[in-house]
């Protein structure tokens, strides 16, 4: 209200709910006014016993008033109830949202398919409705917490036949005779606990995994037979392969499945009741609840989605705040351990939804976390949980890209470069028969190595809205390498749109998007290849039917384009600094011709050797054409919110700047001592940061890391000083310390690149210290 403050007026909140809370507090842990509390109990119909109100620890009374006033538990459900949509509050745009990617299109789903949208809407508990579950995780749990494996308790019937039992073993051990005890009674009493004992000894039955699920239609029972659909699932090729089910075996898990089939059949087993750490069994389960399955660790691997029928399609993938970005080398103590750890890895993969498991091409067990805390559970679960074996970890690897920049106009001295030095670069180390020549405009001219194709392209950095852009459209870019027929021709429109935007943002022609060749690495990547060339106009990355199928066979340039996209991919997924992938370049073919004279010899075909001297070449020249432009690395940051105490502000602020951060903004909360910090921090400098900044702020500070985004790190991996004004400021000796070629020089060492280093760089007599006696 206008004018509310000058009168000293009080907010509504503050009236109906803080200063009633406050007057409740103030009678008990303030004044102590036992009377003032007995009015507040009769007033709010509060029954509490006199030994409540007898009580002399003033927390315990307080509780006890509030708990009784306003329950937690209430309060929560409550809450919930409000809050949470109902399932028939389905809007149409939030159901085809659930069930196809906004790049797909909803009219290009079979009829049958479509009918399902009108379910989803209905929620319907009728008998005749389809079955459609989603299951967003599983989460693993100790096999002998679960309900069945419980030890049961004994009816009075079964007490009183072990008691008639126990008497008539003690009246003939008396008279000496032996008994035979019919145990037919207690069979299904003892039995499950013996076959506890045995399973025990096994490591992977230690573990159960359950699937965490919501009904969006119909009633799922126990008993019931329904299909388990990938992420990959198809309902027109599904439907046609396995007509009404026909052809899908009860028990086939993942492992069992052909290549390009998607869909088990299952028999739901066990369906509980998720209430907090504990599970209660359940017959059957309504739409909109959520519940837990049983019994789908050979089914489902991270997310599915169950149906009774075929024509449903999987649900849209989950997606994640944080991103994977630090990975270890997993290896066992004892190398006897390995098939435990293999098994291991299996289960960390599915209880953890964020988590990556893979082998490289070396035969290393490879983990990739989205932090250090992250990584620190993983290995916890893997050692207590999961293998069971004593396993050693590699030190965190961070992934960095590789980039190009625009020509700086300031030395590291601040002073405008008049002339740009010539600055010393690598290629040395990557030195090849085919040198190419390189123009004073960074222009690359490339031969194959019979002659008979020349190559000319050049290097340039993309706008980082560009960048942004192609992020965003990466499921789009993933089905248009696919070839999905299913995909939504708007969103290509709306694709094209938003990269003719930003490239006019970024100061380039938007028309620049009708040449665009192809993106990478993996067709998809943050990096683009320009076809420049007037005798090539018809490659383009967009789809087009201008030329007919006779004129692309007999062109050279049409014959090994897929060849010359091949080598753009194998350039951009291995960049020259340290073999990281590159990020926001733009290679840009300016001329491809072919010497007519041999092309036609059968040696030279598509598949023939030629092709591997086109796709050879391109690399070469897209290296080059990258090295002969101003080379950045990229690193991962981390967005940093941090809470502190004001008087070690000071502290937090040492920490991060010792550790290459970057400040954003701080703001002290109202009506406390505690500032909000925001910064960001590189990945690679984050290792026991958090340790590091409780220890220097007496645990004042509490940090939260998140990957943020990357950043390019404006130092020269090359730099040395060659102006009068950078050896008055660095020295002859140039001795500081480059993070940028540190980064470099220890992932090339890491994968076992050259590195150029001198292990004696500056011999100079030293002084002996010791006197001589």
């Amino acid at each position: 209200m206008k004018g509310a403050q000058e009168k000293i007026k009080k907010p509504l909140f503050v009236q109906l709910v803080l200063e009633n809370i406050w007057a409740v507090y103030n009678a008990v842990a303030v004044r102590k006014d036992k009377a003032a509390v007995e009015k507040i109990v009769s007033n709010l119909g509060l029954v509490l016993s006199a030994r409540d109100l007898r009580q002399t620890d003033l927390k315990a009374l307080l509780q006890t008033v509030m708990s009784n006033w306003l329950p937690l538990s209430k309060a929560v459900l409550e809450t919930v109830c409000i809050q949470l949509p109902s399932p028939l509050e389905l809007s149409d745009s939030k159901v085809e949202r659930l069930m196809l990617t906004q790049a797909h299109n909803f009219t290009a789903f079979p009829a049958e398919t479509q009918k399902l949208k009108s379910v989803f809407l209905k929620c319907s508990s009728e008998d005749e409705a389809p079955i459609i579950i989603f299951v967003s995780k599983m989460f693993a749990t100790e096999t002998s917490s679960l309900p069945e494996r419980r030890p049961k308790l004994l009816t009075s019937e079964e007490i009183s036949a072990r008691r008639e039992q126990a008497k008539q073993r003690i009246a003939e051990r008396l008279q000496g005779k032996s008994v035979e005890v019919d145990d037919t009674k207690t069979d299904n009493i003892s039995e499950p606990l013996q076959d506890d004992k045995n399973e025990a000894n096994k490591p992977e039955d230690d573990v159960s995994f359950i699937a965490f699920a919501r009904v969006y239609s119909g009633t799922i029972r126990r008993g019931q037979r329904l299909y388990v659909l990938g992420p990959k699932h198809d309902p027109a090729i599904a439907m046609e392969s396995f007509p009404e089910g026909r052809g899908l075996e009860l028990g086939v898990t993942l492992k069992d499945l052909k290549q390009g089939q998607h869909v088990t059949t299952v028999e739901i087993k066990h369906l509980y009741l998720l209430m907090g750490r504990e599970l209660e069994m359940l017959d059957e389960v309504p739409p909109g609840c959520i519940f837990g399955i049983g019994g789908l660790e050979g089914h489902i691997l991270k997310t599915a989605t169950i149906s009774s029928t075929l024509a449903c399609p999987p649900f849209t993938d989950i997606s994640f705040m944080v991103e994977p970005i630090l990975r270890v080398a997993i290896e066992t103590r004892y190398t006897a351990d390995m098939a435990a750890l293999r098994l291991g890895l299996k289960l960390l993969n599915q209880a953890d939804p964020c988590v990556q498991v893979f082998v490289q091409e070396t035969g290393e067990h490879v983990i990739v976390t989205a932090g250090e805390v992250h990584l620190q559970k993983c290995l916890d679960d893997l050692r207590e949980r999961f293998a069971k074996v004593e396993i050693t970890a590699s030190q965190p690897i961070v992934p960095f890209r590789e980039t190009i920049v625009e020509p700086p106009k300031l030395d590291m001295v601040n002073e405008i470069i008049i002339q740009q030095p010539s600055s010393k670069s690598i290629t040395k180390q990557y030195d090849s028969a085919r040198v190419p020549t390189v123009t004073d405009t960074g222009l690359i001219i490339q031969q194959t190595a019979n002659k008979r194709s020349t190559i000319k392209i050049r290097a340039l950095p993309l706008p980082a809205e560009v960048v942004k852009t192609i992020e965003s459209f990466t499921t789009l870019l993933k089905l248009m390498k696919k070839g999905d027929d299913m995909i939504d021709k708007t969103q290509v429109t709306e694709f094209q749109k938003k990269l003719k935007e930003a490239f006019e943002t970024g100061g380039w022609e938007s028309n620049i998007v009708d040449r665009i060749w192809s993106f990478g690495p993996h067709h998809y990547g943050p990096n683009i290849l320009f076809n420049d060339v007037k005798a090539n106009e018809s490659a383009s990355f967009w789809p087009q039917d201008t030329r007919n199928e006779a004129t692309l066979n007999n062109d050279s340039l049409y014959a090994y384009g897929s060849n010359f996209i091949n080598g753009f991919q194998l350039a951009t997924m291995a960049g020259p600094l340290c073999d990281e992938p590159l990020r926001g370049v733009a290679f840009i073919v300016e001329d491809w011709t072919f010497e007519e004279e041999g092309i036609d010899q059968p040696s030279n075909q598509p598949f023939g050797p030629f092709s591997g001297q086109i796709m050879s070449a391109v690399k070469e020249a897209c290296r080059k054409s990258f090295q002969a432009q101003p080379q950045r690395l990229m690193v991962a940051m981390y967005s940093c919110n941090i809470q502190v105490n004001s008087e070690v502000l000071g502290r937090l602020y040492a920490v991060l700047g010792k550790r290459g951060g970057r400040i954003l903004h701080g703001d002290l909360q109202e009506g406390s001592t505690m500032f909000e910090v925001t910064a960001q921090l590189p990945v690679i400098e984050s290792f026991d940061f958090a340790n590091e900044v409780r220890r220097q702020t007496s645990g004042l500070a509490l940090p939260q890391l998140v990957f943020s985004n990357w950043e390019v790190l404006d130092i020269d991996p090359f730099w040395q000083p060659t102006t009068e004004e950078e050896y008055l400021h660095f020295g002859e000796k140039a001795d500081t310390e480059n993070r940028a070629r540190k980064y470099m020089n220890t992932i090339r060492k890491r994968k076992g690149l050259n590195v150029e280093e001198k292990v004696v760089e500056f011999g100079e007599k030293q002084r002996t210290l010791k006197k001589n006696k």
